[in-house]
């Protein structure tokens, strides 16, 4: 299910001398996350019942024109270049992508890890942000740089194809996707196919490929968003750090929460292993703790075996909701990384897999109004609500939780 808002568009010229665009309209009598006269913010239809069910039909993808060989794009030797006003406030990594299309993930974080990229003489982390007038210098990248697709392949086609049965919402600014479970949104080691590898087919005529907004599990389905343009990406990653971004997942979880409805605040810490990565419970002031913060609230109970929780993450931490649900004793079912009561059996008919969706998600527009997506269920789920015998057009009891 998904909601489209349709906004009158400016001229062309008046559009760049706009700060603010006309705000959306609604395509139903009722207005769907819109106040009366388009002003953002207004509250939500508490039923699914009460949501309009409409799929604007999308646009064919553009064919965009033949890209350039990366290698050319790349420097051959160390360069210094000055963070300009309009990129002040991005993160390196961004800045990186943003100078260097086509530039892998991968290599960004090694070039970042290793030192070899400095601001102002001094090391950085990937997601730092930089400050106008700053100098970076930036080593050689022409080594490990994929090049980018023909778009005109029969490969490219495919994953086009891809992209726009996964496609929720879009316009000229905004993707959101229903991100398959077992897809990643970025790469690691060894992995082929991923979201931002996918992106690279939807490169317009200057190089700028979609970028990804924020990040959910590989294992997680739901609302992936994707800003198309620098603008849109610099003002929707301000809305998720300003916290007026919204997300909504569902999870089914063994045993019934008490209180039925709650909030979950503590230090989470990163455990690496050789082979693995987890979320820890930290302590205030353990080395690379952060605070994370989430509400919960139980929607339907199948039995006093399996509940049905909605999950609002206040913070976006590393696996915070999974880590979050095993402290407090009702780990999500199908985690196998958090999943760990002893003799706890799973119901006949129920697939062994994360039953964790990103269900929905509301932001405010870059250029006025209110992004509001919905995902279905996963094929996994909807198998397990459907023996199990909740009724997933029941309201979520937390959309309107307090923020921190």
């Amino acid at each position: 299910m998904s909601r489209r808002i349709k906004r009158m568009n400016p001229k062309p010229r008046e559009r760049d001398e706009r700060k603010e665009a006309r705000p959306f309209k609604a395509r139903s009598a009722k207005p769907a996350g819109l106040r009366p006269g388009g002003k953002p913010g207004a509250k939500p239809p508490r039923f699914a019942s009460e949501r309009v069910e409409r799929r604007a039909p999308k646009a064919e993808p553009e064919k965009a024109a033949p890209a350039k060989p990366v290698e050319a794009l790349l420097p051959t030797k160390v360069q210094t270049v000055k963070v300009t006003g309009d990129e002040n406030n991005m993160r390196v990594d961004r800045f990186l992508e943003a100078h260097f299309p086509g530039l892998s993930f991968s290599h960004i974080q090694r070039v970042v890890r290793k030192g070899e990229l400095r601001v102002d003489g001094k090391r950085v982390d990937s997601k730092d942000r930089l400050e106008e007038g700053q100098s970076v210098r930036i080593p050689p990248l022409k080594l490990d740089t994929p090049k980018a697709p023909n778009p005109q392949s029969e490969a490219a086609q495919k994953t086009l194809a891809a992209l726009k049965e996964m496609t929720i919402y879009e316009d000229d600014d905004v993707l959101v996707l229903n991100k398959p479970a077992g897809l990643a949104v970025q790469g690691g080691s060894g992995m082929t196919r991923h979201i931002d590898q996918m992106l690279e087919v939807m490169r317009d005529s200057k190089g700028q490929k979609p970028r990804l907004v924020h990040r959910i599990d590989r294992e997680t389905s739901g609302c992936l968003l994707v800003a198309k343009t620098r603008f849109a990406a610099s003002h929707l990653t301000g809305a998720f750090r300003s916290r007026s971004a919204r997300k909504t997942y569902w999870a089914l979880v063994p045993g019934l929460p008490k209180p039925k409805q709650g909030r979950i605040s503590t230090f989470l810490a990163k455990e690496e292993s050789e082979d693995d990565t987890i979320m820890r419970i930290a302590q205030h002031g353990d080395e690379g703790a952060s605070h994370a913060v989430t509400y919960y609230a139980v929607v339907e109970t199948a039995g006093n075996k399996l509940t049905w929780v909605s999950l609002k993450p206040v913070t976006g931490r590393t696996h915070q909701l999974r880590a979050h649900m095993e402290h407090i004793g009702h780990p999500i079912v199908g985690d196998p990384k958090y999943f760990n009561i002893e003799n706890w059996q799973l119901p006949g008919g129920l697939q062994n897999r994360l039953h964790l969706l990103a269900r929905r998600i509301v932001i405010p527009h870059p250029r006025g109004g209110v992004i509001d997506a919905t995902a279905p269920l996963p094929q996994h789920m909807q198998q397990s609500w459907n023996l199990l015998g909740l009724d997933a057009s029941r309201f979520d009891p937390i959309e309107n939780a307090p923020e921190e």
